[in-house]
């Protein structure tokens, strides 16, 4: 099996080489043989476009597929999905908020022919969590919350950015939203497929406002019509 990471990337000079090596230096568990990167430039303007070139050069396995404009990391994601060729298709962002030294755990409930998606939730388990917004963590809960009441699923942390899927599951779905939407969009679609669905406990290392984080509270406005709309549309 090979796997294909696929990395949304919109102006992260200060943490996309790390990141990047990160996931280079990760070994995968049996019966995985190999990995590619593929990264989706989102119209960045702070000159990660340079790096980029420089990555596709120094590493055999990197791919960077640019936007003209920056459309959300729904779109990117979409994007990436489409070039995407491994046999398993996991996203990671392109900051320093999730640790790719977790991919082995990610990987195991589909590997052990177990699951068909996993989500790396931030609340189960006794993993390291920064300490930061107190709001934000509420925010999060409600929306799984009423994701939950929608899909009749149990999941911890729908918001997660550690999803994981097999490339058939995730290629057989349209993305339609562009930006945040996303998290909503495909655990509503996900659900309706029947598929089998794994959470494992991840770490996390939140980024505040003043470190690049870009979420705020009118995606989490959006996000409660994405629970409605996906969940309610045939």
């Amino acid at each position: 099996m090979r796997l294909s990471v696929v990395i949304p990337v919109f102006n992260e000079l200060q943490t996309l080489e790390e990141i990047v090596g990160r996931v280079q230096a990760v070994e995968l568990p049996p019966p995985f043989v190999g990995k590619e990167l593929v990264l989706v430039d989102d119209g960045s303007t702070d000159g990660t476009r340079g790096l980029l070139a420089e990555l596709e050069k120094r590493y055999d396995n990197v791919r960077a597929i640019l936007h003209e404009v920056n459309q959300g990391k729904g779109a990117a994601l979409r994007t990436g999905f489409e070039h995407a060729t491994g046999d398993v298709v996991l996203i990671q962002d392109a900051d320093l908020e999730y640790d790719p030294n977790e991919y082995p755990r990610l990987l195991e409930p589909i590997a052990d022919g177990r699951a068909d998606v996993v989500y790396g939730s931030r609340f189960i388990g006794g993993e390291s969590h920064r300490v930061l917004y107190f709001w934000h963590t509420v925010g999060n809960r409600v929306l799984t919350l009423l994701s939950n009441m929608m899909t009749d699923l149990n999941l911890t942390d729908m918001e997660t950015c550690y999803k994981v899927f097999r490339r058939e599951v995730i290629r057989g779905i349209t993305i339609e939203e562009n930006r945040f939407g996303f998290e909503p969009e495909i655990t509503a679609k996900i659900a309706k497929r029947g598929v089998r669905i794994y959470e494992v406990g991840i770490s996390y290392s939140g980024r505040t406002y003043e470190e690049g984080k870009k979420i705020g509270w009118k995606d989490g406005v959006r996000a409660l019509w994405c629970i409605a709309k996906y969940n309610l549309r045939d």
